[in-house]
């Protein structure tokens, strides 16, 4: 079970596959799936597609992300330099469960070139379906945004 009801996911050329290989998965799930890119392996620029998937999220309060580039790094860079938003690189199921408890993160970041699509799977697996503990939590998101 999901606690969102969107994905908006995006990825430059480097996490390509891994993005078409998670649609699979996320279908599975009947979630909506909104891909913005990116369409094809011809090297194309991170940055402007972690910017699309965040306003998307920051749009919809049920929706959450999903940002693949070849190690999750640039990706998550860019994407937490968006107010509002909460961008986590995970890279293990543990990080996935934990970023979604503590810090409440809207996008989950992950790299093709160092995660597999099994692996990759089950941490998209966690992050959906983990849930905000708030309490002390929350003061520390505050902490952040202001």
């Amino acid at each position: 079970m999901t606690v969102f009801t969107s994905v908006v996911i995006g990825s430059d050329h480097a996490g390509f596959h891994l993005k078409e290989s998670l649609k699979k998965y996320l279908e599975s799930l009947n979630l909506k799936i909104f891909d913005v890119g990116a369409h094809s392996t011809e090297s194309c620029d991170y940055p402007p597609i972690a910017k699309l998937v965040c306003e998307k999220v920051l749009n919809d309060s049920e929706s959450c992300g999903i940002l693949i580039c070849g190690t999750g790094i640039g990706m998550s860079i860019a994407a937490n330099r968006i107010p509002g938003i909460r961008a986590a690189l995970c890279a293990t199921e543990f990080q996935a469960r934990a970023t979604r408890n503590h810090n409440n993160a809207n996008i989950l970041c992950l790299g093709e070139r160092v995660t597999g699509a099994g692996v990759a799977q089950a941490i998209t697996e966690l992050f959906l379906s983990s849930d905000f503990e708030g309490g002390r939590h929350q003061r520390r998101i505050d902490l952040i945004e202001n």
